[in-house]
């Protein structure tokens, strides 16, 4: 069987290409293990386990602790609901032309975000004081409210809107 000078020179082309490859493999492989020794280096490969297992506890408490925050967030916002919201205070004169008293009296009204609450009046004369506490539903009272009354529930209702 004759020996081309053509088939010859192919093989050894195929030899190099094959040795070159070869060898960019072996150097890719070194690299690899230096960084595993590297990304493993520690007291023993029993550490790295030690620190991925640790750090799993630490984001499973972490999700714990975000589920107690979101209920704990719910129950301040129930609560904050049912608090006062909103407080408006109206002065005024009670007697008015005498100039007894002066803008000595109020009516204070105390609302939550639904309108519930109280608003309490207080009627200012030199010999006396008289208060008064009526509640409030949805912004409306069952006991008729005077003009003063009235208008601090207004301001308050107002108030609350804009939030």
């Amino acid at each position: 069987m004759p020996f081309d000078i053509s088939s010859i020179s192919i093989q050894m082309y195929l030899i190099y290409a094959l040795g070159a490859i070869l060898i960019f493999l072996v150097i890719w492989i070194m690299q690899l293990e230096r960084k595993v020794r590297n990304f493993t280096r520690g007291k023993n490969g029993k550490s790295l386990e030690d620190s991925m297992v640790m750090l799993k506890k630490g984001q499973d408490d972490l999700i714990g602790f975000r589920k107690n925050m979101e209920d704990y967030l719910r129950e301040v916002e129930k609560r904050l609901r049912r608090s006062t919201q909103s407080i408006e205070t109206i002065r005024f004169n009670p007697f008015k032309g005498s100039g007894s008293g002066g803008n000595q009296s109020f009516a204070t009204a105390f609302l939550d975000e639904n309108g519930d609450g109280l608003v309490m009046s207080s009627l200012y004369a030199r010999d006396r004081v008289s208060i008064f506490s009526k509640q409030i539903k949805k912004f409306k009272s069952e006991v008729e409210l005077s003009e003063e009354e009235k208008k601090a529930v207004d301001d308050a209702k107002k108030k609350l809107e804009l939030k």
